[in-house]
């Protein structure tokens, strides 16, 4: 049985990658020198795309008439240009759910090490500061405020998790919801106001972007602190910078940035930010259990069966 025709447009995890190209004639768009010599012995015979964060546009679209589903090993489709899709009536599927734990787990040891300053803990005894003296003293979490951007399944799961360590738990969103047992605030620069910690979990692309403004970030203030497990998009990056230089904001945690992996040498030059390189859900298990349900997808998909988690 000749197989299926698919373009890997990113490096998967190899377990992955090793499962999808026993399955399908795979094509590595990610190892391309040329992209125009790449697609032109492929344009009239690819029918799916597997990507994990690099772009899937209208001009890529457009490259591969027979195409019908995009399949993504990721929860967020800022990547994808959905309405594209959609006037092609080709599909696009993501992976929800498998990766909330661990992009929530993140988000907890981010506010943790900021709180803490257990990146500066960590050089203080490495440089032999501790030798001279001891270090100063940092802030607790518990009896605090987290206001979470965005009450998704991971801010549900952040939130869940801030309360068992004794955070006061409120909430932003489009609406409130009557399932969550949290305080919800209308106006997003009233609950940063309000709190001491403002942890964005709200979705990329152009409805969320610098969502959190220099206003946001004002009203959040120098005693207040910022953790981003999001999208680099949702703050105002230069405005975060500043605020942190300033000393007009505590500090930040953040996972996410707008440029990756260019992340600013003013960013990195600051105690006060903790940064990881997109590590959300970077376990095996979880990136396992993404490539599977993105194959699931693509499986189901060809054989005609309905779509187990389709987004369009």
């Amino acid at each position: 049985m000749e197989r299926v025709d698919v373009v890997a447009a990113s490096a998967f995890y190899p377990p992955v990658m090793e499962a999808l190209t026993a399955t399908y004639a795979v094509h590595a768009l990610y190892q391309a020198a040329d992209r125009a010599a790449f697609f032109a012995p492929l344009k009239d015979k690819v029918r799916g795309i597997a990507t994990f964060t690099d772009k899937v546009d209208a001009g890529l679209m457009d490259t591969l008439p027979r195409l019908e589903i995009v399949a993504s090993m990721s929860i967020g489709l800022d990547h994808i240009d959905l309405a594209a899709a959609k006037a092609r009536g080709i599909r696009v599927t993501n992976t929800p759910d498998v990766l909330t734990d661990d992009v929530a787990d993140l988000a907890i040891g981010l506010m943790v090490a900021v709180s803490r300053r257990l990146v500066v803990a960590d050089r203080y005894v490495r440089d032999g500061g501790w030798l001279k003296g001891s270090m100063p003293l940092q802030n607790r979490l518990g009896g605090t405020k987290l206001g979470v951007l965005g009450m998704g399944r991971i801010g549900a799961a952040i939130a869940k998790r801030a309360a068992a360590m004794n955070m006061t738990v409120v909430y932003h969103g489009p609406r409130p919801k009557p399932e969550v047992p949290y305080r919800f605030y209308p106006d997003l620069a009233a609950m940063a106001a309000d709190v001491d910690y403002l942890v964005v979990a709200v979705p990329g692309g152009p409805a969320t972007r610098h969502l959190v403004d220099a206003r946001i970030i004002a009203a959040l203030g120098a005693k207040g602190a910022i953790i981003n497990i999001a999208r680099g998009s949702v703050i105002d990056q230069a405005a975060l910078i500043g605020a942190l230089a300033d000393h007009k904001l505590a500090g930040a945690g953040l996972d996410v940035f707008e440029d990756e992996p260019r992340v600013p040498e003013a960013l990195t030059r600051l105690d006060s930010a903790v940064l990881t390189p997109h590590v959300g859900s970077a376990t095996h298990a979880t990136r396992l259990a993404m490539g599977r349900l993105m194959l699931d997808n693509l499986a189901a998909h060809f054989a005609g069966k309905p779509l187990l988690t389709p987004v369009a």
